[in-house]
């Protein structure tokens, strides 16, 4: 009798991020390259990286030999004890992170390296509030979720809404916040955090996603992040940048924060870091945080912080984006993307704005591009409203391209290796997609 893969999915476990009712997950049987294949032999282009992560796209051999030989030699070790491959991967971090964070605290996932930076920031200042922005996601536990802007926070209140977090204004040029007119942006976003700073006092840190992932690659103007930096240490507040998107080579630096030369105090990440073949989230802290805990207790740890099994497969992963010069040519290749991501908005009525950097896109979709009225609103997504994003990724998956739609924008993330053959496939698939968006589009 034949496994019914899909059925108990469906019945005994959990679809994250949605109503469970009417959730039909499509059983995937392999991946190679840029391409998953579903259980029918249907063979799909990853246009985001499954969920911006797969930098290396799927099967890379070295990495795969990774885990395998790490399986074979150290399966598992306590934290307690040193490892080759945490003193090998401690050497190649010091390679490529911004220069400054020297120091390494290793969990399993994104939202665990923002909850550690938290706590760091917290003991090292001797305060407590951390501000975030509204436009932002941070992870899925207590204190990463507390200082999540988006809609995933709202319904986990008051249970997710931890003392402390405060929310300012995200950097969003095309749609400001403080009602600037696009695309001129003098970034009074980055002086009303100087205004929450003085008036709330007590800040430990401030937290950004140097360019905003999920929720809508959002990317800075050249002056924000540097203003904002010089802000927090003219107070003496930390900046968290969470890269756990936009690190490794995504937006053609090994780091976003590499394009405007900015220093953040604490970096965490996970994703690429390992090119998702195992979980690994890293939170990295500068020598002078370092120096602290030397005569301070750090009350943090768990059992499988820098277990040997996610700590070999990221040496392998790191080494192939630098030998294979995988970041250059992100940065390269994603000229071309963001050309011809471009050259769509005239084609189509429903795209109001195309944005990004390296391989890392966002098309925003509109009703109407004079106001910029997006199809659909955050509220949306948890009163169960029909969108209309999820038509045209359910086109997309008709078309045999998977690409990550998120309330009313698609997010263009394809794996580091990519081709421009297969970017041409993606783009075209997207471009027919987008007649469905069109047609919602009032004459």
């Amino acid at each position: 009798m034949a496994l019914d893969v899909v059925g108990i999915t469906q019945r005994n476990t959990y679809g994250t991020w949605r109503h469970q009712r009417g959730w039909k997950p499509l059983h995937i049987v392999g991946a190679d390259g840029c391409h998953f294949t579903d259980a029918s032999g249907k063979r799909y282009l990853d246009f985001s990286s499954q969920l911006m992560c797969s930098t290396l796209g799927h099967g890379n051999k070295a990495v795969v030999e990774a885990i395998c030989e790490q399986a074979r030699t150290l399966p598992y070790i306590g934290p307690q004890f040193a490892t080759t491959a945490r003193a090998q991967l401690s050497e190649l971090l010091l390679e490529v992170l911004p220069k400054g964070l020297t120091k390494y605290f290793f969990t399993t996932s994104g939202t665990e390296a923002n909850e550690a930076a938290f706590r760091i920031a917290r003991l090292v200042t001797g305060k407590h509030k951390i501000i975030s922005r509204y436009t932002s996601y941070h992870g899925s536990t207590a204190g990463s979720i507390a200082a999540t802007g988006d809609v995933r926070r709202w319904l986990v209140e008051p249970t997710g809404k931890i003392d402390g977090v405060i929310f300012g204004p995200e950097c969003n040029c095309y749609r400001c916040p403080l009602g600037k007119e696009y695309p001129g942006c003098d970034v009074a976003c980055a002086d009303y955090i100087e205004y929450m700073i003085k008036n709330e006092a007590n800040v430990a840190a401030v937290v950004v996603e140097p360019i905003v992932g999920t929720n809508g690659v959002l990317v800075p103007p050249d002056e924000y992040l540097p203003r904002l930096v010089e802000i927090a240490h003219r107070y003496g507040v930390l900046v968290i940048a969470d890269e756990v998107m936009s690190g490794w080579g995504r937006t053609g630096s090994w780091f976003a924060v590499d394009h405007w030369g900015v220093r953040p105090d604490i970096l965490t990440t996970a994703k690429g870091i390992t090119g998702a073949f195992v979980p690994l989230g890293l939170t990295a802290t500068s020598q002078a945080i370092a120096d602290y805990f030397d005569n301070h207790y750090f009350p943090l740890g768990h059992t499988y912080e820098a277990h040997p099994m996610t700590i070999g497969p990221a040496v392998a992963a790191i080494r192939e984006l630098r030998d294979r010069k995988l970041v250059e040519r992100a940065r390269t290749l994603g000229e071309t993307l963001g050309a011809k991501l471009r050259a769509l908005a005239p084609k189509h009525r429903s795209i109001g704005d195309v944005r990004g950097r390296g391989l890392f896109w966002a098309l925003d979709l509109v009703r109407d591009r004079a106001t910029r009225e997006p199809f659909s609103v955050p509220s949306d997504k948890i009163e169960r409203k029909p969108m209309l994003i999820d038509k045209v990724t359910a086109d997309l998956m008709q078309r045999g391209v998977f690409v990550m739609g998120w309330i009313s924008h698609l997010i263009v993330a394809p794996p580091l290796i990519v081709s421009e053959a297969e970017l041409d496939q993606g783009l075209a698939a997207i471009d027919a997609a987008l007649a469905i968006a069109d047609a919602e589009v009032p004459k």
